[in-house]
């Protein structure tokens, strides 16, 4: 099967793809502890030296794969997870006052994510509402006499994300469990970079797979392979 064209312009090489990725900037990332997160592009950060990033992730990893690295690094200067308890090192980074994290309940992160990347202004919960340290600095807007916390939806500079195959468009397929984040995460970047790990002529994807469509995807790189397997035996 020939490899298909770049008619696009969405094609392009790594280095090219982490050129967008700077010091300071606010990177999401998908991925569930490693899985799912894009291997190559993340090796890419990581060795061009970038540092000072906002972190967005479902977690921190561990601390040699994922967003792992950049961590220990001491490169994120703020996490905005779910949980770090998965990479003891982002714990006593936390505790030390090295880098400030951010927690979100799991499915709040999600859907703040998915409000970032569909153009909303937030979404209200009730979580929290009766605990100051997590309701401190969110509005309070009440619906029908019912009160609710204001969680604020969150974009990013530029999104990596993971996908089985791709289009020269952009249209991504997803792999099983490795799909988890990574839609909604490609919905929120100004720029969404998919790693692949197959590239297909335009028409061959069945549309009935394709999850994130290629409107939202800016850059396509292939793949190197990956690494997670080993966090999870």
């Amino acid at each position: 099967m020939m490899v298909a064209g770049n008619e696009y312009g969405k094609i392009v090489s790594i280095e090219y793809a982490i050129d967008k990725v700077m010091d300071g900037c606010t990177l999401m990332v998908g991925g569930f502890g490693g899985v799912g997160s894009p291997p190559t592009l993340l090796q890419e950060v990581f060795d061009k030296g970038v540092e000072q990033l906002t972190l967005i992730c479902n977690d921190t990893s561990f601390p040699h794969i994922g967003v792992g690295p950049l961590v220990k690094e001491g490169r994120v200067k703020k996490a905005i997870v779910s949980h770090i308890g998965s990479n003891p090192i982002a714990g006593s980074l936390f505790q030390e006052g090295k880098m400030e994290v951010e927690f979100s309940p799991q499915g709040i992160l999600i859907e703040r994510i998915r409000a970032g990347g569909a153009g909303l202004g937030g979404i209200l919960v009730d979580i929290g509402m009766d605990h100051e340290w997590l309701s401190k600095g969110k509005p309070i807007v009440e619906v029908d006499g019912k009160r609710f916390l204001l969680e604020r939806p969150l974009t990013a500079d530029v999104s990596l994300v993971y996908a089985k195959k791709a289009d020269p468009f952009g249209n991504l397929v997803y792999g099983k469990s490795a799909r988890n984040t990574n839609p909604l995460v490609a919905m929120a970047g100004n720029i969404t970079i998919a790693e692949v790990e197959e590239i297909v002529p335009l028409g061959e994807l069945n549309p009935e797979e394709i999850v994130t469509p290629g409107i939202f995807v800016h850059y396509i790189v292939k793949s190197r392979g990956v690494n997670w397997k080993w966090a999870w035996e």
